[in-house]
């Protein structure tokens, strides 16, 4: 690990956001940490932000807003998200373990970065940690990675289980920029890689995230998080499926369904949900939105088992949601 400069920031040092512009931040380090050792990050210079004012949970009318500096595990155990946001509980402690997710902040699991072994592996070319460079995954052994959304530069995932149960939930993201806070949408915080794939998300530098706003009504009895993985535990997913339903008399009020594990970004196609408002919540009809929302998906040699995965994960997940045990 290279020498850095170290600076731990306050309020104050916002203002300008000189500091955040010029430094690399530091909020929990349990993935920013782990890319310094193995030489894919060596930022000149770290700003903690562990001391600023993000580290609450504010329930209100208008719904349920995240500090991006509150724990993983202090998420997924508030009260309001148990009862109110389920999927986002569940889909927090299916990741990593509880060591990780005590330390783990809510700012930080939204920028956390791909686990594809080529961009850990500084010997090998990859256009995400070295643009220009190629990427070793697309003939090379691609079992983790995706289906959707891929470009001839990159076919890495967004790792994150926190950020599809978000998506389903179409929540929002609060961010500092140059002194003001500006709301992103979820669906438009991360990036596909198109031809600049070492860019994940669509901040700008000096952008500070403070806080993740959740819708005031969730899906409280219809959901599911199916997470599909190697092992039990400690283990990214192959395919994960963030599923919520609204049922009335047997028909679709509502219905979300976000992917992860197949794609650059959390994959939600809101246009191909709204086809089936309405419709009966049938395996039938769940198994056509399957089919809609992974059109076009493409395999790489090693993964191409993922695209008959995540069409039985949907269905399963939808099937879970609609029949709660």
């Amino acid at each position: 690990m290279k020498p850095f400069q170290y600076t731990r920031l306050s309020t104050e040092d916002l203002s300008s956001g000189t500091t955040l512009r010029d430094s690399t931040i530091l909020a929990g380090g349990t993935n920013l940490v782990d890319l310094m050792k193995y030489g894919v990050e060596e930022p000149d210079s770290l700003a903690d932000i562990g001391k600023l004012p993000y580290t609450q949970i504010e329930e209100s009318d208008k719904g349920l807003l995240l500090g991006a500096l509150v724990t993983n595990a202090d998420t997924a155990y508030h009260a309001a998200v148990k009862s109110t946001y389920p999927v986002l509980n569940k889909a927090i402690l299916a990741a990593a373990s509880s060591q990780l997710r005590n330390r783990a902040t809510n700012g930080g699991n939204l920028l956390q970065r791909t686990r594809c072994y080529y961009f850990y592996d500084t010997t090998m070319p990859c256009n995400k940690r070295e643009p220009g460079t190629g990427c070793a995954a697309i003939k090379g052994f691609n079992r983790i990675h995706a289906i959707l959304g891929t470009s001839a530069s990159c076919i890495a995932t967004h790792p994150s289980d926190m950020c599809v149960a978000l998506a389903a939930l179409e929540a929002k993201v609060l961010v500092l920029r140059k002194g003001e806070t500006i709301v992103i949408p979820f669906d438009q915080l991360h990036r596909l890689p198109g031809d600049q794939p070492e860019k994940d998300h669509n901040l700008e530098p000096g952008d500070l995230i403070t806080h993740i706003q959740l819708p005031a009504k969730g899906f409280s009895e219809h959901f599911e998080y199916l997470k599909i993985r190697d092992r039990e535990s400690y283990a990214f997913a192959l395919v994960s499926v963030a599923a919520c339903l609204k049922v009335s008399e047997g028909k679709i009020a509502d219905i979300r369904v976000a992917l992860g594990g197949v794609a650059h970004k959390p994959w939600k196609l809101k246009e191909v949900e709204k086809d089936f408002f309405g419709k009966e919540a049938s395996t039938e009809n769940f198994q056509s939105l399957a089919e809609q929302l992974i059109q076009g998906a493409q395999g790489f040699g090693t993964n191409d088992f993922k695209i008959s995965l995540v069409k039985g994960a949907i269905v399963r997940a939808l099937n879970n949601a609609l029949n709660p045990s």
